[in-house]
């Protein structure tokens, strides 16, 4: 090398540590930030202790949940039945009656039907449960006398006389029939459970009814300001479409009792009263309800007439299919059309997690989701290159 030639530039010790140390952050911010993270953790036994009061927490939570699941189900229930009762109180308040006046209308009316259902029900049922226990040993006797009977006895010998005279001591004995239901004071705790679970959905229904506007606006007010216009508008909507749902269930169910009186005093089968009550209540049930008080009611109709319950059966089908293509897309008009399938996933679910309410809530819950997934997720979807 020349010596007139400039020597190469040797880096010095202090340029070399800021090297190094500027190549060691680039590669901390280049590792993943799970590393970093846990890198970063001054002591393990803190984390630890932290994911196990996460844990417990979790679980301390799900037995809350679960210890106050009646009180849930009360609450939701509530909810539905004012989202239910709203659009009434919204009509009279279109025709100039005022809100207070509207909700003191409509639960009065509430009040006598279910006073009207309890007058109806309550007595025919009492009357039924004395006249079963009355007649087991009429009935016993006329078996008795069959030959089927006899083919029994003739396989079975003196035996079967002796489990029949025991079957009818135990049958006829009040004591043995309240034990078959967890004995008389488990009754009357069932009893005494739903009458004040029915009582506290009530009051609850009544101030969901009364507050429900404040209630969506003590709602809006969480959301953030640029997005409550969107939200207040697809809130109405849900409420609105739920409300008409559930009342166009009651007006369908209300129908259905009014055509099952009429079939039953027509072809003079007995207690038209109770078997209306029965189709108001089983055809509050989505999808299936026609059809299961259809089989129940022709069934129950073959014991004292099979021509009367051929002719029954025979007209409430043809009802079925007026209600299916003509009463349900006129009632339903302003409630959110939902795919058949998901129709029957909803009700399917909804029926396991909860039984007969979930199985009510859950087509208006499903209209919900699906309200939502078209209005919000799929434009957002929509709007991404």
């Amino acid at each position: 090398m020349s010596e007139n030639q400039p020597a190469a530039a040797q880096p010095s010790p202090s340029d070399a540590a800021a090297g190094s140390e500027a190549s060691i952050a680039v590669s901390a911010d280049e590792a993943p930030a799970g590393r970093v993270f846990w890198g970063r953790l001054a002591s393990p036994f803190t984390v630890g202790f932290g994911l196990a009061l996460g844990a417990l927490a979790a679980v301390v939570l799900g037995l809350a949940v679960s210890n106050l699941s009646t009180v849930i189900i009360y609450i939701a229930f509530a909810l539905f039945a004012a989202l239910g009762l709203d659009p009434i109180v919204k009509w009279l308040e279109r025709r100039g009656v005022k809100r207070v006046w509207g909700i003191v209308i409509v639960f009065a009316g509430l009040a006598i039907v279910l006073v009207g259902i309890l007058w109806l029900i309550l007595p025919t049922v009492i009357a039924q449960i004395s006249s079963f226990v009355r007649d087991i040993p009429a009935t016993i006797r006329a078996f008795m006398q069959t030959d089927a009977y006899h083919w029994l006895e003739g396989m079975f010998g003196e035996g079967l006389n002796t489990l029949i005279g025991d079957l009818q001591t135990f049958l006829t004995n009040p004591s043995n029939l309240a034990a078959i239901g967890g004995g008389a004071l488990q009754v009357g705790v069932g009893i005494f459970s739903g009458i004040s679970g029915v009582v506290i959905v009530l009051v609850l229904t009544l101030y969901f009814v009364a507050s429900l506007e404040t209630m969506k606006a003590a709602f809006y007010r969480l959301v953030p300001a640029r997005n409550r216009a969107r939200v207040a508008d697809l809130t109405d909507e849900i409420a609105d479409s739920v409300g008409s749902y559930l009342m166009g269930m009651v007006i369908l169910a209300f129908i259905n009792s009014i055509v099952a009186f009429a079939l039953h005093a027509f072809l003079q089968l007995p207690f038209p009263a109770l078997m209306a009550v029965l189709a108001f209540l089983i055809t509050l049930i989505p999808l299936v309800g026609s059809v299961l008080y259809w089989g129940t009611a022709s069934v129950l109709a073959l014991f004292t007439s099979p021509v009367a319950a051929i002719i029954f059966a025979l007209v409430y089908l043809i009802y079925m299919q007026l209600e299916a293509y003509v009463l349900t897309p006129r009632v339903m008009s302003r409630a959110i059309s939902i795919p058949g399938s998901l129709v029957v996933i909803g009700a399917l679910v909804g029926g396991t997690l909860l039984g007969l309410l979930g199985a009510l809530v859950a087509i208006p819950v499903t209209a919900s989701i699906l309200l939502i997934v078209k209005q919000v997720l799929i434009p957002r979807q929509d709007a991404k290159l």
